[in-house]
């Protein structure tokens, strides 16, 4: 079985800070005041870092008043683990497979 995994995605979430914003979206919806509280980031910065989140379908938002929350969208995270866990199945299948050295 050969599987491939998103690596726009993992790309995405390569960044420490939009890996932070994932992770404390993933306890609460949170708006940008709240993140910036929580990681310290500068609000332009990480406007931006939510903007590649949201693009990337990571993120959705929801205005509220004044402000816009951000909600992290699981099935998409849950669709990346997925696929990493197709690709530790084709490692463990795989074990034993040597191709020989000519």
């Amino acid at each position: 079985m050969m599987t491939s995994v998103d690596t726009d995605l993992i790309r995405v979430l390569a960044d420490p800070l939009r890996l932070r914003i994932v992770t404390l979206l993933a306890r609460e919806t949170l708006c940008t005041t709240h993140l910036v509280e929580e990681t310290g980031a500068r609000q332009t910065n990480l406007s931006n870092h939510l903007r590649v989140l949201r693009e990337a379908g990571v993120v959705e938002t929801e205005p509220c008043g004044r402000y816009t929350y951000y909600k992290l969208r699981p099935d998409v995270i849950a669709s990346l683990a997925g696929q990493f866990a197709d690709l530790a199945e084709s490692a463990r299948t795989a074990a034993d497979n040597k191709r020989a050295c000519p």
